[in-house]
């Protein structure tokens, strides 16, 4: 099928997310999604502004809550890959990034997508416009929006030790919310409205040129979930790639509602990544200390919790508790 556009998303038992990020795909101006039983162009289709062929993929990445069933009955025109375990966020989308690289004519770019997102009507049209127009861009973020319509927080520089040691621990969390250190790394202090260059962007919603993935590879599978993007826009920007921040295409963006279900794992998963990166692009010694500090980190949260719970024997607290003690108990390797 010769497309611009593969839209990929993978969900884990966000049904009404998905419903919702699926109709939001239906309503994109300047974008013509081409159902499963297309017949496939005889050739590469051509560049024509405003009018865009795309697939949209969802990966069934072991659904309990019948969104498998949602998407046949309810969009037919989405391409669903069925898996009989839980993949990851990186393995999956690989999966469907493969499966079109290795296709006769593979889509120019790649949209990663969140099921927890709804694309504003014009921004597949405005990013993939963008993308044709600058070769020299591997990568490409657009303004991410919290519920409220307020912006979040989606550009980064590449992190360091510092900014390990800093973000989502107790130091950030209890002692020291707004610092500097956080404010580089956030790129707090550029404007949200400007298009502008970055290290990378979050991994909510993004698209990557395909001749970016033939030079730098599909993302590391050793990242089961987070720090895949960082890590990938870390390679593709190696290439000779530019990585953007495009605030005129908008995604309003619910945060984490697959991850959050199971928080315990979200908080191994999360950690075991960053140390990951620091072990892969700083060293063995970086990452040890890491893991050193962040395993006194969850000490200290369970300190902090057992304390409270001796007070108020509140449900919570407790289960806080045991939360943070099986973090523990899996030594983040």
């Amino acid at each position: 099928m010769s497309t611009d556009l593969a839209v990929i998303i993978v969900s884990w038992n966000v049904r009404p997310l998905l419903e919702r990020c699926l109709a939001s795909l239906r309503r994109a101006r300047g974008v013509k999604f081409i159902p499963p039983d297309a017949r496939p162009a005889p050739e590469p289709r051509a560049f024509q502004p405003g009018l865009y062929r795309a697939l949209a993929i969802v990966v069934d990445n072991a659904y309990s809550d019948g969104s498998a069933e949602l998407v046949r009955s309810s969009f037919p025109w989405v391409h669903l890959i069925a898996s009989e375990e839980n993949l990851g966020f990186t393995a999956a989308n690989n999966l469907a990034i493969k499966g079109q690289m290795e296709s006769a004519h593979p889509p120019a770019f790649f949209l990663l997508l969140n099921p927890d997102t709804e694309v504003h009507p014009d921004a597949l049209r405005l990013m993939v416009e963008f993308m044709y127009q600058h070769p020299e861009v591997g990568v490409l973020g657009p303004m991410l929006l919290n519920p409220d319509g307020s912006v979040q927080s989606s550009r980064r520089r590449f992190p360091t030790l510092c900014t390990a040691l800093v973000e989502s621990t107790i130091i950030q969390w209890r002692f020291w919310k707004d610092n500097p250190i956080l404010h580089r790394y956030y790129v707090l202090d550029c404007r949200d409205d400007e298009t502008q260059e970055v290290d990378w962007v979050t991994g909510a919603c993004f698209m990557v040129r395909r001749e970016a993935v033939e030079k730098a590879g599909l993302m590391d599978e050793g990242f089961f979930m987070y720090s895949e993007e960082l890590d990938w826009c870390r390679r593709i920007k190696a290439e000779g790639f530019k990585v953007v921040y495009f605030p005129e295409a908008k995604v309003t963006h619910y945060s984490a509602k697959s991850s959050e279900q199971v928080k315990t794992f979200q908080h191994i998963q999360f950690q075991r990544s960053k140390i990951r990166y620091f072990r892969k692009y700083h060293s063995s010694m970086a990452a040890w200390l890491l893991r050193l500090f962040l395993l006194f980190n969850y000490l200290l949260l369970f300190l902090e919790e057992a304390v409270k719970w001796g007070f108020s024997r509140r449900p919570v607290n407790h289960q806080r508790m045991q939360s943070y003690w099986q973090v523990l108990m899996s030594g983040l390797r």
